[in-house]
């Protein structure tokens, strides 16, 4: 089994919103996606989850509507929205300033 590793502050956000840029799901599908894609390293528990979705849903950035899932059960997909399309390309742009700046100091010899 692989070391798996807490999320850093921010990050739950842009990793919900890469994974619905892709398609819509619900909670349970995006966690397990997240977790495949990491392989096995990262891990979102419900307790992160589901006030993530809200807060996401909240802002504007995601929205919601009752569906019967793979497994012919009613779930809540969620779905990526405009705003959530564009938030996530500031997202990603953010992250790769701010994973390259510390990517150069790790890597310096001082």
């Amino acid at each position: 089994m692989s070391e798996q590793l807490d999320l850093l502050q921010g990050t739950l956000d842009l990793l919900i919103l890469k994974t619905l840029a892709i398609e819509a799901n619900h909670g349970w599908g995006i966690a397990q996606r997240i977790q495949q894609v990491s392989k096995e390293i990262l891990r979102v528990g419900q307790g992160s989850l589901y006030p993530a979705l809200h807060r996401l849903e909240k802002k504007g950035w995601i929205s919601s509507d009752w569906r019967a899932s793979d497994s012919n059960r009613r779930a809540k997909y969620y779905e990526l929205t405009r705003t959530g399309r564009r938030q996530l390309e500031k997202e990603m742009s953010e992250w790769q300033k701010l994973s390259g700046a510390i990517a150069l100091v790790l890597e310096s010899n001082w």
